[in-house]
């Protein structure tokens, strides 16, 4: 097992002294308490809390939570593998300061992302924060960096919500002007909050889908971006809560429809260089970041069992809903599985990326990056190529042209989704077997859970959930 270098017993260096200062600040800006989040392995964000004053302890010895949640069902029931599942033992939550903020929508709170480390100062293998932070840190010691960031869809209903029910809170048209009035004050105060807590907002705009809106943020270093999705969501929720409304960022909300997506976007990078713009292969890749994309793209069945890891993901995944089924790849493609975008002229050295299509709001964003970097690290190692250019759509190619491609259509279910992660020896091997085994028995949980259900009935059992 692997030493973490930080955070250990004791904290990191000056942590402690940091930390005393920090919470005699914040108390003095009528903070109470701190909101101390990680997401588990179904994708549901868990939390302790702790109070202002005990700060400085959290940051020295942390504060315990057990490991059991590492095999948690989004519906709270436990599975179990080989080591994981089990009542014994403890975990400590250790608050990342460099994160932390006060929220803006939830007074007398503020909120910082923690890595889970063992008693003993090891890292815990089932901690996906510290997978993801790990895997970048070893790509960096190779000259590697990227940026990344999650597009946050969520539909918004009236509150308090009956059991299983939603009700839109806006009517209108997709994109439609009406919405973004029914809806002004509250969206006039997220922005507001998010400005607060040093989010800097892209844009937010309806949405397709009954009561969707969608808010894209600036790209950041992944294991930031992975937190920025986290607080993001947070921040959505209670903003939306103190105008008397209730938000659902299930993957789909109702059985037919678009559903909620959760689009990665990631871009690689050396000697402070984008490598998906200025090259010399196709809309001016370089042929590192071609292979980076050649290996997310081959590894696209299995990476959606990361990335769309709820048995509801599969009702949102459906051909020409511009979700993304297939693995195809074009510029500006919306049906393909990898879209590649390269920018307005003039800015692509710094806008040009590739954005991952198959993903949702279940999918733990550190467990999900992590595993697309790990894809992509690949695909360079092995020198990857890309095939054949998709336009339109995926769906309407013929299987003779379809075959000449690559272009599959991606697991229907979340069934085929582990079966093909199964398979897949590079990500399993990227994640470690505690964890894999971990990713292996929550969905197989999850696709027991909901045994015999319909479409409906799959919807209401994840609507709340995230």
């Amino acid at each position: 097992m692997t030493t973490l270098a930080d955070p250990v017993p004791g904290g990191r260096p000056g942590d402690i002294e940091r930390a005393t200062a920090l919470s005699g600040e914040l108390s003095g800006r009528g903070v109470h308490g701190i909101v101390l989040a990680y997401v588990d392995t179904a994708g549901i964000a868990r939390v302790k809390t702790v109070p202002t004053a005990k700060l400085a302890s959290a940051a020295a010895w942390g504060v315990g939570m057990s490991p059991v949640f590492d095999t948690f069902l989004a519906n709270d029931s436990i599975v179990t593998t080989d080591v994981l599942g089990s009542p014994d033992g403890d975990l400590r939550l250790y608050p990342d300061l460099d994160r932390l903020v006060v929220l803006a929508a939830q007074p007398g709170w503020a909120w910082a992302p923690v890595d889970r480390i063992t008693q003993e100062g090891e890292r815990h293998p089932a901690c996906t924060r510290t997978f993801l932070r790990h895997l970048v840190a070893d790509a960096a010691r190779r000259g590697l960096t990227f940026r990344a960031s999650v597009e946050i869809e969520w539909a918004v209903g009236h509150g308090p919500a009956a059991e299983g029910e939603f009700r839109p809170s806006v009517t209108g048209p997709a994109y439609g002007a009406m919405r973004q009035v029914e809806l002004s004050d509250c969206l006039a105060e997220l922005l507001a909050a998010l400005a607060e807590q040093g989010v800097d907002v892209d844009q937010v705009h309806p949405e397709y889908a009954a009561g969707q809106f969608e808010l894209s943020v600036g790209a950041l270093d992944p294991v930031a971006a992975a937190d920025r999705s986290v607080l993001v969501r947070q921040t959505i929720r209670a903003v939306s809560r103190r105008h008397g409304l209730v938000v659902s960022f299930a993957p789909a909300v109702f059985a037919e429809g678009v559903g909620n997506g959760g689009h990665l976007h990631v871009s690689a990078w050396r000697d402070g260089a984008n490598l998906h713009a200025g090259g010399d292969r196709r809309h001016g890749m370089t042929a590192d970041a071609e292979s980076f994309t050649a290996g997310v793209l081959g590894r696209l069945p299995a990476l959606t069992a990361v990335t769309a890891p709820s048995p509801a993901s599969y009702l949102r995944l459906k051909p020409s809903q511009w979700a993304g089924v297939f693995t195809a790849w074009g510029r500006e493609t919306r049906e393909a599985g990898v879209r590649v975008i390269t920018g307005t002229q003039g800015l692509r050295d710094q806008a040009a990326n590739i954005e991952i299509k198959p993903v949702d709001l279940a999918a733990n964003p550190y467990l999900a990056l992590g595993s697309v970097i790990a894809a992509g690290l690949h695909g360079m190692a092995e020198s990857a190529t890309l095939p054949e250019e998709t336009t339109g759509d995926p769906a309407a190619l013929s299987p003779e042209q379809a075959r000449a491609r690559g272009v599959r259509r991606l697991p229907a279910s979340l069934a085929e989704a582990v079966k093909a992660f199964r398979a897949d020896e590079v990500l399993r091997t990227a994640l470690g077997p505690v964890l894999a085994d971990a990713v292996i028995a929550v969905r197989e949980g999850e696709t027991a859970a909901v045994a015999g259900f319909d479409d409906a009935a799959v919807a209401a059992a994840y609507r709340w959930r995230y």
